[in-house]
């Protein structure tokens, strides 16, 4: 009986080795579908080389349309029956899993075309035709098996992928000893890949004690077999000294070696020399060629150095559109200093638009990625509500960020915060903590808000504050000028000097700060602690009102009007009271609605007039509310409104205004007696009944909109 089993086991190798050698034979001569025949009835004699053959031709698409899953289900059967290579085969299949491809000879294409005839139908014929499906899931445990399966038949190629499993923990446990065990196996039969793996592992020192020399050595072994990672390697070995002598032209040639062969770090190596001149000529060209073809790869660093060489224009011309370019798409892969530059960019407008929703989004996405300056930005821009919403919570939750990281900038923000109590309770003494953090790293602005904590807190130490705020002044700081300014003059205390504050403010106006070029110019006008000198006070003023200071543009153009320090001028009084009334300055507003009724230093305009005095009035200005009422009450450039004149006129009555009061019991009988007899009693003179009249600069500072309470 044994005998006959040997007989028949005998004649089904025997036959299949017939069937396996046609299958050959047929393939040789490009007879595909043959070939694929023989090799099934091979194969269902049991014969593995032959199930592997059928899975090739499915893998490759040769004879068949391609199907990875047909191609699993052969090498399976080869597989287990002990085929090596199968086994190997099988192991990439599962250790990456594969999709469903729209190759051009795939079943995917068939699939797609049939179901747009009768979905149905194709889903269900393409159960029939490919009954092992058309994708293949990953499957780490199942690709262990079969690599561990052929590495233990000595195919070094599975040893080589076996050590990269156990080395980076791919379907197992990490393993750094198996790892460098398994490469040296594979390392030894001549596997390019695994001298590169061997290498790093003990240029790493990983799985045993680092070996710069051997590292090399193997480097160098896997480079003359046409590794682009290890010739990338021994060229940085070289490029740096490490390991191997220092020598840039060698370098350089097996950086060219692995660029040839599209190895991305070498491209950028070489970018890197050719810019340098290091082992290479120096040559932009090349540099920005090589560069080019790293990033078009997503290459971060290649990305990254283009554009600094378009921002800094080493050799060709700055080119910040095409850097912001390159920024942008750093940043969108995740590089955290280019979301911050593009930020940065999008903030100040260059090489793009000026756009602070943008500005801030990136912004954000550096500091959640641990950009420090960055979240020191987008807590400026939550505080200010520049870009984006403005939420004092998140800008107190960014500003602490960076001011634990030391961020003096940020320290001071969170010191005032705390002392105005905008978003947060009040806390002077969180203020103190913050604001002495910035002072030590000298921090003029935490100095100057320190100083006000000392003149205003509950414990003042004006001898302390005029400390902080002459060191902060000595730094430049001129709102530390303008508050010693505000120091001498008697602000925070009896004691003044008015040679002291005239020097500060004068200090903080040369520095450019508006409050103080106002407060200079008016000094100089009201003759103050200095002589009366209108032309010197024209010449202060007028810096603030370049500075875009309502009140100092409101007194320039009152002095046009007059002829006062400065030449007569309607025109010029129009232009400045018009700069100031669209920041506004109720009375620039009305001094330019007067002129524009009267058609002074401009042709008449009686409706832009009215706009600009009901805006003055809605301010609470008398004078304009007077003139609205007797605009509506005689209909003077309006339609008369007996109702609009009444309202204006309580308005103003309602303030203390005489002829408003007048007017009303004159006028309009049934208005609140008792508010308008209260009205007339207030007022202690007759007041001058013409109300078309320009409102004089002195006296009217307070109108100028600055707060000047500080």
């Amino acid at each position: 009986m044994r005998a006959l089993l040997r007989r028949f086991r005998f004649l089904a190798e025997f036959d299949a080795a017939r069937w396996r050698r046609r299958g050959f034979a047929f393939y040789e001569q490009g007879r595909l579908v043959e070939a694929l025949r023989a090799f099934r009835r091979a194969g269902t004699l049991g014969d593995a080389e032959a199930n592997y053959r059928i899975g090739l031709l499915y893998a490759r698409g040769e004879g068949v349309l391609r199907s990875i899953s047909d191609a699993v289900a052969s090498y399976r059967l080869s597989a287990a029956r002990g085929h090596v290579e199968a086994q190997y085969q099988l192991a990439l299949i599962f250790l990456r899993g594969v999709e469903k491809q729209s190759a051009p000879n795939g079943p995917e294409l068939w699939l797609q075309a049939a179901a747009l005839t009768n979905p149905r139908a194709a889903q269900e014929t393409c159960a029939l035709i490919f009954p092992n499906g058309l994708a293949v899931e990953g499957d780490p445990t199942s690709a262990l098996h079969w690599l561990g399966r052929a590495a233990d038949a000595g195919k070094p190629e599975a040893q080589a992928v076996l050590a990269d499993c156990n080395r980076y923990g791919r379907g197992c446990e990490q393993d750094h000893a198996r790892a460098r065990h398994l490469y040296l196996l594979a390392a030894q039969q001549g596997v390019a890949a695994a001298q590169f793996g061997l290498g790093e592992m003990m240029f790493l020192g990983l799985g045993g004690e680092v070996d710069l020399k051997a590292a090399a050595e193997w480097y160098e072994k896997a480079a003359a077999g046409g590794n682009p990672r290890a010739q990338v390697a021994l060229g940085m070995m070289h490029r740096s000294g490490q390991g191997r002598t220092l020598d840039l032209q060698r370098a350089a040639h097996l950086f060219t070696k692995a660029a040839d062969q599209g190895e991305i770090k070498a491209l950028f190596a070489l970018g890197e020399m050719h810019l340098s001149g290091q082992g290479v000529p120096e040559d932009l060209h090349r540099a920005e060629s090589y560069l080019r073809r790293a990033a078009k790869r997503d290459y971060l660093p290649a990305i990254v150095k283009l554009a600094e060489l378009y921002t800094r224009g080493k050799g060709v011309e700055p080119d910040l559109r095409e850097a912001a370019v390159l920024y942008r798409r750093a940043a969108e892969l995740g590089d955290v200093e280019s979301q911050f530059i593009v930020g940065r960019l999008y903030a100040i407008g260059a090489g793009v638009s000026a756009d602070l929703g943008q500005a801030g989004r990136w912004f954000l996405r550096a500091a959640e990625q641990g950009h420090i300056t960055a979240a020191h930005n987008i807590g400026t821009c939550y505080a200010k509500g520049m870009g984006v919403r403005r939420d004092l919570a998140q800008a107190v939750k960014w500003y602490r960020v960076a001011a634990e990281a030391g961020v003096s900038a940020a320290q001071a923000q969170l010191g005032r915060i705390y002392l105005a109590g905008e978003g947060v309770p009040r806390d002077c003494g969180l203020a103190a903590d913050w604001l002495g953090k910035a002072v030590d790293s000298g921090d003029p602005e935490a100095k100057t808000a320190l100083a006000l904590l000392h003149l205003q807190g509950d414990e003042p130490d004006p001898l302390r504050a005029e400390q902080l705020l002459q060191q902060a002044a000595e730094q430049g700081h001129a709102p530390a000028a303008m508050e010693l300014g505000q120091f001498y003059s008697g602000k925070y205390s009896p004691v003044t000097s008015a040679s002291d504050a005239l020097r500060w403010y004068r200090t903080a106006a040369q520095n450019g700060h508006a409050d103080a070029q106002f407060t200079v110019g008016m000094l100089y006008l009201n003759g103050q602690g200095v002589d009366v000198n209108a032309e010197e006070a024209a010449i202060w003023l007028e810096k603030a009102a370049h500075n875009d200071h309502p009140g100092a543009q409101f007194q320039f153009a009152t002095m046009y009007y007059t002829g006062q320090g400065v030449p007569k001028d309607h025109g010029q009084a129009m232009v400045w009271y018009e700069f100031a009334a669209q920041l506004g300055h109720a009375a620039a507003q009305y001094n330019l609605a007067i002129m524009l009724s009267k058609g002074q230093g401009c042709a008449p305009d009686q409706s832009k007039a009215l706009s600009y005095c009901t805006l003055a009035a809605d301010q609470g200005l008398v004078e304009a509310q007077l003139v609205l009422g007797e605009a509506y009450r005689l209909g003077r450039g309006v339609e008369p409104d007996q109702g609009a004149a009444r309202r204006w006129y309580e308005l103003a009555a309602s303030q203390g205004n005489q002829m408003a009061s007048k007017m009303l019991l004159e006028h309009f009988q049934g208005s609140s007696r008792t508010k308008i007899e209260s009205a007339l009693h207030t007022v202690g003179g007759p007041e001058n009944e013409s109300s078309l009249s320009i409102i004089p600069s002195r006296g009217l500072a307070n109108y100028s909109g600055i707060d000047r309470s500080r």
